[in-house]
């Protein structure tokens, strides 16, 4: 057994027995891991109250060499995740954060600049920022932290450039932008506009700050939240649970 101490983020919370629970983190330097806190649901244990969804922690926990569950024995607690105003949106778009650090991730496989933008759009959730573009931001995030964001500059196929295409569609299974010489005629339906692409490229590089001040029309945002939800369906293999409740 070795002794781990690293930030972490609460993205799950599971019963074991009356008075403790399995605790999955998203660490900075380990990557996802699950451990047993003993005593985590008494009213005064051994961890102050710190085990909260989405809480951000500094926690030390023993690593089981034989595929048994590890073992949390200390959790100081950095900020909790608490919006403004309880909004809604900002409190179903940092579930949705944990769930996609939770379902994206590997067990054992750290990204610490992940950790650092999860941290910051947890942040930004309890701010003015406004919540939908701040989740779709780190959806594109995580999809190019993990190898799997789309190419937004050109034709998949043919490799022209975008501005210089008209009628250009978004092609998941391609990996990207696909001209309508080279794509099928049954995907005439995810055409999409010069400005969304545009709006993709910036939410996929620019600062967290700087993304916050983009105003897209309602018409972009829905073409946006289509193609961003088509390449997260994809990455997951499943269409996430929170995702209703984003609109």
């Amino acid at each position: 057994m070795s002794l781990e101490k690293t930030d972490a983020i609460i993205i799950r919370l599971a019963d074991f027995s009356e008075s403790s629970r399995v605790v999955t983190m998203f660490t900075r330097d380990l990557g996802k891991v699950s451990a047993l806190a003993k005593g985590a649901k008494r009213l005064k244990g051994p961890f102050d109250a710190a085990i909260d969804l989405l809480s951000t922690c500094r926690v030390v926990f023993l690593r089981k060499s034989s595929g048994a569950l590890d073992i949390l024995t200390e959790a100081q607690l950095i900020k909790r995740f608490k919006p403004e105003g309880k909004s809604l949106h900002a409190v179903y778009g940092g579930y949705y954060v944990a769930e996609l650090l939770g379902g994206l991730t590997e067990d054992g496989d750290p990204h610490p600049r992940l950790f650092d933008e999860a941290v910051q759009t947890l942040d930004r959730l309890q701010s003015d920022a406004p919540p939908l573009l701040v989740v779709m931001r780190f959806e594109l995030l995580i999809l190019r932290e993990i190898g799997q964001l789309p190419e937004f500059d050109a034709c998949q196929v043919c490799g022209r450039e975008a501005e210089a295409i008209r009628g250009i569609r978004f092609w998941v299974s391609q990996g990207g932008l696909v001209c309508s010489e080279c794509g099928r005629p049954e995907y005439e339906h995810t055409e999409i506009a010069p400005g969304t692409i545009q709006l993709l490229r910036r939410l996929a590089t620019a600062d967290g700050s700087i993304a916050s001040r983009l105003a897209p029309s309602p018409g972009q945002y829905k073409e946006l939240r289509r193609v961003v939800t088509s390449a997260i369906c994809h990455a997951m293999e499943r269409r996430p649970k929170m995702l209703r409740y984003l609109k």
